[in-house]
């Protein structure tokens, strides 16, 4: 199994791989979506649970979204595995909880830290598990979505004097991206 992740600018066009991603067959076991919404600031994350419909989840994966307060992000709406993981290590106080999840479904450390500022800053992650004839599958699904260019948002976020996610800042309150 490999874990293709991708990051995107809005919930929208995340949403949309999702269901591209469960139309072509992949499991919704193997699918994970974590970022903002703007439900996820007008709500109370422990009021989290059924919030799939309000933000366009009718069936699939999408249906079980939740809020989930991660640190140093604030509040977003989140399913899938890579949503169970930050959970259990936001709950359990674990430092870095959102960067743990990425690098236990495989990110390396400076993916991991792009990808969680990506969702602090308004971005949405989706991840899917894949085996090796489905990898290519998943990867044009994803890429036909006009995912982030990491390097260029790296080079964008270090420009700004960023170098690494940092889970105690406070919540970014500058344009979602």
């Amino acid at each position: 199994m490999r874990t293709i992740t991708r990051s995107y600018d809005n919930y929208d066009s995340a949403r949309r791989v999702v269901e591209e991603l469960e139309a072509a067959g992949f499991p919704d076991s193997n699918i994970s979506l974590v970022g903002r919404h703007e439900d996820a600031d007008d709500s109370n994350a422990g009021e989290g649970a059924g919030v799939g419909a309000a933000v366009g989840g009718a069936a699939g994966l999408l249906a079980g979204l939740g809020l989930l307060a991660i640190p140093g992000i604030g509040p977003v709406v989140a399913a899938g595995w890579l949503a169970s993981t930050a959970a259990g290590a936001a709950a359990g106080g674990a430092t870095g909880g959102i960067i743990g999840a990425f690098t236990n479904a495989g990110e390396d450390e400076e993916s991991a830290n792009y990808h969680a500022e990506t969702v602090r800053r308004g971005g949405t992650v989706v991840s899917v598990k894949a085996s090796e004839d489905q990898a290519l599958s998943a990867e044009a699904i994803m890429d036909s979505a006009t995912p982030i260019d990491r390097d260029t948002r790296l080079t964008e976020y270090r420009d700004e004097g960023w170098s690494r996610f940092d889970d105690k800042a406070e919540r970014y309150r500058g344009p979602l991206i």
